[in-house]
């Protein structure tokens, strides 16, 4: 009896994917360190058990599986990946394929790529999206490699892959670490959408005196317009949540602190050192950040005790419409950032990453889902490259909803509340389209106290400024 595929690790990601494999009709080979924990999983998986091979050893595992024998690394990213990725070279054949899934960084990719190179064995770095729910039913896979370990396994990837109009959410994106590294910008890009709604969540709370009952009606309508996303329909789910132990809305009573495990972080590194403008993500990050300040943001509220100045508008219709736009419009500048990332990194890297292919794996399955991404994969499938606020349907889009991001910008600020993400993706916009910026006099400024020098307006080469006079 031979497995199709081997898998190394039964915690949540890992047994639901598991499950997922089993289910398509694909007999998996499992393994964890704990025997105990593999008992448990066998015990619970009911009709799919007969789909599973439980194996005490990781050598049992090998055997297990047919030739050539991939096994997905399901562990905590880090030491625990290269200790399986160790274990692994002594029980595998010139061949086979380690697949690592976790939420590893890229640069880690790249060396455990190289590291493997004689040794026979081929290696993908395979990011997956989707979460718990999604390891079970179906992600969105962005896979980095070899192509050919790729074509072994595409099979099992396609099946299990979250599906749209029946066209599977998997690809094989480039060689080494492209997967996560496109993985990695899918996550920059979930930080901003993320922070933006929570900013659009601020200005109807604070700004117009909302109730989550309320909010949560106005993202049920937007999630059947333009905005229609998985965000936009889970936030409408939190808002409208009732907490059993008090009664309450649970939003009301949830701590405004919020965690992040690194990956938004890494975003804004790479993106920096690419030299890609990737504000929104900035913003994303050090809003996480500040809110992670809960007492110094007390002692700050008292110490300034400046009023927030409530919004009248004329009409509440209207201005919720506003609102609306105004997300949509951010939502654009933050996703032409996260793909003007990924163009670049293909130069940088040789990946030759095709972002068409890229969003369009990105339309089910992932957390930034949305009927969005359609459209960007319809761009691309047009253009292939360049800036998403340059593809003509884009533009449009821009050209009919800047104002109102640009309203909702100026009366958060006049009222005292802070949009960080609206306003750097509004500050991207002003600044991408502006002919003539104001870097002339940073240039001048730095000849002055550096002799950096400067290019002068239709002339060759490097130039100083006579700052002695």
């Amino acid at each position: 009896m031979e497995a199709e595929i081997g898998l190394i690790g039964l915690g949540v990601m890992g047994a639901n994917l598991a499950l997922n494999i089993a289910e398509k009709g694909f007999r998996v080979a499992v393994y964890n360190r704990t025997w105990a924990t593999t008992e448990k999983f066998m015990s619970e998986a009911s009709g799919l058990a007969k789909m599973l091979i439980p194996c005490r050893t990781l050598a049992d595992l090998a055997l297990t599986i047919r030739p050539p024998r991939p096994v997905i690394i399901m562990v905590k990213a880090g030491e625990a990946v290269d200790e399986q990725i160790n274990n692994l070279r002594e029980v595998m054949q010139p061949g086979d394929i380690i697949i690592d899934a976790g939420n590893a960084n890229f640069h880690d990719t790249v060396q455990r790529d190289a590291a493997l190179a004689d040794s026979g064995l081929t290696f993908i770095g395979m990011g997956v999206s989707g979460g718990e729910e999604g390891a079970r039913h179906g992600p969105a896979i962005m896979v980095g490699g070899l192509e050919a370990s790729y074509h072994r396994v595409e099979r099992v990837l396609t099946a299990i892959a979250a599906k749209f109009k029946k066209a599977p959410c998997c690809a094989w994106v480039g060689p080494d670490g492209a997967g996560h590294f496109v993985k990695m910008i899918h996550n920059g890009i979930e930080y901003a959408d993320m922070q933006m709604i929570a900013e659009i969540y601020g200005v109807m709370r604070d700004g117009l005196g909302m109730k989550p009952a309320e909010m949560a009606r106005v993202f049920e309508t937007w999630n059947k317009g333009k905005l229609n996303s998985y965000l936009i329909e889970i936030t409408a789910k939190v808002l409208g949540n009732i907490d059993a132990k008090t009664g309450k809305p649970l939003v009301d009573i949830i701590e405004d602190k919020a965690g992040q495990k690194g990956t938004g972080k890494w975003s804004v590194m790479e993106a920096q050192d690419l030299a890609v403008p990737a504000t929104t993500m900035e913003a994303a990050v050090a809003g996480r950040i500040l809110s992670s300040l809960k007492a110094e943001r007390i002692k700050a509220e008292k110490a300034y005790s400046i009023a927030r100045r409530k919004l009248r508008p004329a009409s509440r219709t209207a201005y919720l419409r506003q609102l609306e736009s105004a997300l949509y419009a951010a939502k654009i500048c933050a996703y032409a950032q996260g793909l003007a990332v990924l163009e670049q990194a293909s130069v940088e890297h040789h990946w030759n990453l095709p972002l068409g292919k890229i969003a369009s794996i990105w339309r089910e399955g992932c957390i930034i889902r949305s009927q969005f991404l359609d459209l960007i994969t319809r761009s691309y499938a047009k253009t292939g490259h360049g800036n998403l606020m340059m593809a003509p349907t884009f533009r449009t889009f821009m050209k009919d909803n800047q104002a109102a991001l640009r309203k909702t910008v100026a009366d958060a600020a006049l009222s005292g509340l802070p949009v960080p993400a609206l306003a750097s993706a509004l500050s991207y916009f002003d600044t991408y389209r502006q002919a003539r910026g104001t870097a002339n006099l940073i240039q001048g400024q730095r000849d002055f106290f550096g002799a950096h020098s400067f290019e002068r307006i239709g002339e060759q080469g490097a130039h100083h400024g006579d700052w002695k006079q």
